[in-house]
């Protein structure tokens, strides 16, 4: 008698792939592929000191981020030698090392999930580890994608990584946004909803009309976001989207091995009988813009709401928090958020700075001035170039904000590219932590349309009574 079939989500799928042992709980996963970045010095110089070689360094590869600089193409414009330094010395230790380098001077530079992504290095199926949190951004075209923090040097020394399965949970997104509500504004009301521990211990399966109608941009965005949520991952089945996004990209598989790898990815969708162990489900078309008021990414309300009052809040804790962030970000409760007036806004991150995000922003810039600093900067060289190869390069200066190099930027606030203490800053980034911009910094996260609405008129508006010029 045959056995009976056990239905599985897409994570069992490349879970059970790449088991490799078992041990107290956790389980070693194969690694098909690791990317460093220019804070991976510490993990070079652990496997260089205990001579242990990178088991397979043409499955690695180091792309510098965090410390490059957005105001020039090179190492030169980094904000000062201890910067040039570092990069200096995480690049030459990667070569080193054998692992090859997308570095300043390289067209493809950025951020390492935008690269990641449109490169095809992310591609169905496979795992991928990274030491940087927002690793589950690659999870947008079907990969495992898996912060391993500290565990880098073990990950590039046996190309596996002991893991403690995450348990599956999905979120059904169905219905239409509204326009200019965009992914961001989504991911903002999911992670308001659950909370920022919501999703501790899951690893996150967007599905539902809306994730099948969504680009991939727009993916990124979601899968971004989970770790906002205490997800150790999010992921989207590759469907036919993710198939023509793939397609033809330098690292995707070509003849005879594209055929193989498609037949390969149509077997990766979650089993229709799988199951869940939470499910959530929300109806987008009834999402608005969202802003936080906040330092966390949980502290987030319709830009025609309030900020909360603590003291309608039962937790001691939960007024404890929220107390101890307004006063860090200067407001009082039932102030509107249309109300607050902004200082500067910055536009890029790993969670909106695809050419998607910047054609979205450009649509509400064209023809308008910008009244505080602005920086715009893509994910990438290709996306820069794609960008004034479309003149939104053009839209952007004429506005007057600044058009920077591909980086991460103000997001991280380590390059040089800060928020001046005291201000409120629009951002499109994924995490308004005190001093995460800069210290002192207040950061109100927002979509690109809304960073960009923010920027002409100098404070949070609803972007969906905007006109234009």
């Amino acid at each position: 008698m045959r056995a009976a079939r056990t239905p599985k989500t897409i994570l069992d799928k490349i879970f059970d792939a790449h088991a490799v042992d078992e041990e107290g709980g956790r389980t070693l996963l194969y690694v098909d592929r690791v990317i460093a970045a220019d804070t991976a010095l510490s993990a070079f110089n652990t496997l260089r000191n205990s001579h242990r070689p990178v088991r397979q360094p043409a499955q690695a590869i180091q792309i510098p981020d965090h410390f490059t600089p957005s105001s020039g193409p090179t190492l030169e414009h980094a904000g000062n030698m201890e910067l040039r330094t570092l990069i200096r010395d995480t690049d030459a230790a990667a070569r080193s090392l054998g692992i090859p380098v997308v570095g300043l001077g390289d067209p493809r530079r950025g951020i390492q999930h935008v690269v990641a992504v449109e490169q095809a290095y992310a591609q169905p199926g496979i795992v991928i580890a990274a030491t940087d949190s927002h690793t589950p951004t690659q999870g947008a075209v079907g990969a495992l994608a898996l912060s391993v923090s500290t565990d880098l040097a073990h990950v590039l020394a046996t190309q596996c990584v002991w893991i403690k399965r995450p348990q599956p949970m999905r979120i059904n997104l169905d219905g239409r946004l509204a326009a200019n509500v965009t992914a961001k504004d989504v991911a903002l009301a999911i992670v308001a909803r659950i909370g920022s521990a919501g999703a501790a211990g899951f690893a996150v399966e967007y599905a539902g009309s809306f994730v099948r109608n969504l680009s991939i941009s727009g993916r990124m965005t979601l899968c971004n976001m989970s770790p906002e949520m205490g997800a150790r991952t999010g992921i989207v089945a590759p469907d036919d989207v993710t198939i023509e996004y793939v397609r033809g990209r330098p690292f995707a598989p070509a003849d005879e091995h594209w055929d193989a790898a498609l037949e390969f990815w149509r077997t990766l969708r979650s089993d229709r009988d799988a199951t869940y162990t939470r499910d959530v489900i929300l109806d987008v078309s009834t999402i608005e813009p969202m802003v936080t008021w906040g330092n966390n990414a949980e502290d987030a309300v319709p830009i025609t709401g309030v900020v909360p009052d603590p003291a309608g809040q039962i937790s001691p804790e939960r007024r404890s928090r929220m107390a101890k962030a307004l006063d860090y970000m200067g407001l009082a409760p039932s102030t509107r958020m249309t109300d607050v007036a902004i200082d500067q806004v910055f536009i890029g991150s790993c969670a909106n700075s695809t050419i998607d995000d910047l054609r979205d922003a450009a649509r509400l810039m064209k023809g308008q001035r910008v009244v505080v600093p602005t920086l715009v900067v893509p994910g990438s060289g290709m996306v820069r170039a794609q960008a004034e190869a479309e003149a939104l390069d053009v839209v952007f200066l004429s506005a007057g904000a600044t058009w920077g190099e591909a980086g991460c930027s103000m997001c991280n606030a380590m390059n040089g590219d800060v928020v001046a203490p005291g201000a409120r800053c629009a951002s499109t980034s994924n995490r308004n932590h005190m001093g995460r911009q800069g210290p002192g910094s207040r950061t109100h996260l927002v979509s690109p349309p809304t960073a960009a609405l923010a920027a002409i008129t100098g404070r949070l508006a609803d972007v969906r009574q905007f006109q234009g010029s």
